[in-house]
Formats: structure tokens, C-alpha cells, sequence
């Protein structure tokens, strides 16, 4: 199957129409030489009304020769006027023949290339994470994932704005255009393949009808979606989301929680940039002598078992089971 179009995959950055404007520079470079070498030896030249040769007449010799139309209306007389042609129009001719024919094998090589990327990404994409919205929120989770060392390739951005598409292709990013709550679209980003799903649109409306759409089109993913508003949180559960984000709530929290223990938050604010010094992460537990242990250097927060926390009071490294999730809280690691 081909890959749509609006599925745009990450490029180098280039300037197309400064590449377009720089040959279609050299082209009129070449009519105006030409155009100057008749004006320079008009005597050698004669035009058919007997008329003398002048600038307009010049170039309007140099079009007609250049892209080889030649009415003959205009023709080299003298001995000089031909050697000139031989010498300099002709090359000239030649240059701008070669600069038409490489422009045109260009864009089609470029087509032929793009639509090769395509399906090449088509047929080797799956396990990958698709981030729904690439406002703010979406931006911020797909730097939380390069920090964590994802692969930039297995991510995939859906954004209905082509400006903010062209951003996440530019930051490396393959990128879907199409509003997120549209089969067609989720299927252009391979949603049924995916890993996980991340779903962070500006409205929650929004952001329930693409919860909606991404389980229905993947039932076991694991789909994580942002709210804004309280009353909707149960509403992106019920859609089939399997972590829920109250934003606005986080940061009401860290606002209150800032104006009486600011250590307390910048420890927060720290856990939260990967790779800054400390870091929550999950994981499982090690295997020592028969017994499940928590990783060396990590200090054990939580344990998750059969999809449940335990409480505190049963959060215990001697009590681990090996099947246990463990999240713990450990120095980031260094990057070489």
C-alpha cells in the first residue's frame, strides 16, 4: 500500500526556492550574455525587416536560440558574427539545455525518493508511540521521550495544523497532517501498530473522541490522555484511556505546593526533566540469590502489583515478589 501524502517524513533542512531562484538566476544569465554578445556585434547580424539590432532584438534572439526555437528571423552574417555564435551562443545554448534537463530529473528523483521513504517507513514501522497534538503538551511529552533516549524515528506526530507539522518534521519527526479523531488519519500514523498512544489535543472533547478512536483501532496499546477539566477525566477513562492526566490539577498542585515548600517543588520540577540529576522511573526487580530486590542505587517509592499500588505499609524490599513493578527514584544516568 502506498503511503498517503500527508504522512511527511523528517528531511534536512534545505531552502527549495532559493535552490529555483538560483537556476532560474542563471538561466536569464545566460539569455542576457547571449543577448549582450549579438547587441556587441549587431553589425555581423541582420533581422529580416533590414532594421537595426537592438537590446530587445537581442534578447528576444537569445530566448528563441537558447531554448532552441529559432524562427530564423534574425541570422549571423559576417565571418565574426558566426564564430561568435560557434563559440559563445552555442555553449551557451548547451548550458542552459543541461540546466533544464537537471532541474527536471531532480524533482522527479526527489518524488521518486519520497514516495521510496515512504514505503520503506510503511513496512518497517510498529512499536512505535504516536503523540496526538503537537501543541505545548505535546511537545513537552515527545522531549520527555528523546530525554529518556526514544528513538526520535519510532515516534509519530498527528497535528491537523501543517505549520506545526512542518516544526515536527524539522525536529526530526515523522509527522501525520489530519485531525486525530479520524480513522483515516490514526491509520495513515499506523495506530494499529503501535506501542503506545499519547493524547494531548488543546480541548477535551477532542481529546475523548481520538481516546475513542485509538482504542477502537488498537485495543492494547497503552493509551495515555491529558484533561484539562476535572468533570472529563472520567470520561477519557470510560473511552479506553489507560493513564489519565489531570493537568490543570498538576499544576494547581505545584503552584500551592511552591509557596510553601519550594524546595519541594524544584526536587518535583527535577524529577519531572529527565536526565537533570534525579529521576522516577519504572522498572522491575532484580533477581539475587533467588530473591526479588530492588536495583542496586535505587531507592524503592512504590510497588505496583497486579495493576494495583500496594500501600505503604506494604512497601517493603524484603517483600517483593518477581513479577512485581517497581518505581523507584535514582540518579539520572550520566550521558557520555
Amino acid at each position: 500500500m502506498d503511503i498517503p501524502a500527508a504522512v511527511q517524513l523528517p528531511h534536512a533542512e534545505r531552502a527549495p526556492l532559493l535552490a529555483v531562484a538560483r537556476r532560474v538566476g542563471f538561466a536569464a544569465g545566460l539569455m542576457v550574455f547571449v543577448a549582450l554578445v549579438v547587441v556587441l556585434g549587431r553589425d555581423g547580424y541582420v533581422d529580416s525587416t533590414g532594421d537595426r539590432i537592438g537590446f530587445l532584438d537581442a534578447l528576444y534572439y537569445a530566448s528563441v536560440t537558447v531554448t532552441t526555437t529559432g524562427y530564423g528571423d534574425i541570422t549571423a552574417v559576417s565571418d565574426g558574427a558566426r564564430a561568435a555564435t560557434i563559440l559563445l551562443i552555442t555553449p551557451a545554448r548547451i548550458l542552459f539545455l543541461i540546466l533544464v534537463v537537471s532541474t527536471t530529473v531532480e524533482v522527479l528523483t526527489e518524488q521518486s525518493r519520497e514516495l521510496l521513504a515512504r514505503r520503506r517507513w510503511r513496512k518497517r514501522v510498529q512499536n512505535h508511540t504516536v503523540i496526538c497534538g503537537y501543541g505545548a503538551t505535546g511537545q513537552a511529552a515527545a522531549a520527555d521521550l528523546l530525554s529518556r533516549g526514544v528513538d526520535p524515528e519510532s515516534i509519530v506526530m498527528v497535528d491537523a495544523d501543517p505549520s506545526v507539522v512542518e516544526i515536527a518534521n524539522n525536529e526530526g519527526f515523522v509527522a501525520v497532517v489530519g485531525d486525530a479523531s479520524h480513522r483515516d488519519v490514526l491509520l495513515k500514523a499506523a495506530v494499529p501498530d503501535a506501542e503506545s498512544v499519547i493524547v494531548a489535543p488543546n480541548r477535551d472533547d477532542t481529546a475523548v473522541l481520538v481516546t475513542l478512536t485509538v482504542r477502537e483501532l488498537n485495543p492494547d496499546c497503552h493509551l495515555v490522555a491529558g484533561g484539562r477539566e476535572q468533570e472529563n477525566l472520567h470520561l477519557l477513562r470510560q473511552a479506553g484511556a489507560d493513564e489519565v492526566i489531570d493537568a490543570t490539577a498538576a499544576v494547581g498542585r505545584m503552584l500551592g505546593l511552591g509557596t510553601r515548600n519550594p524546595g519541594a517543588v524544584r526536587v518535583l520540577d527535577d524529577l519531572l526533566d529527565a536526565g537533570a540529576g534525579l529521576e522516577l522511573v519504572e522498572t522491575a526487580p532484580v533477581i539475587v540469590d533467588g530473591r526479588a530486590v530492588t536495583p542496586e542505587g535505587a531507592n524503592l517509592v512504590a510497588v505496583l502489583r497486579g495493576g494495583r499500588r500496594l500501600p505503604p505499609s506494604e512497601t517493603r524490599a524484603e517483600r517483593l515478589e518477581p513479577d512485581d513493578r517497581l518505581v523507584v527514584l535514582r540518579e539520572s544516568p550520566v550521558e557520555g
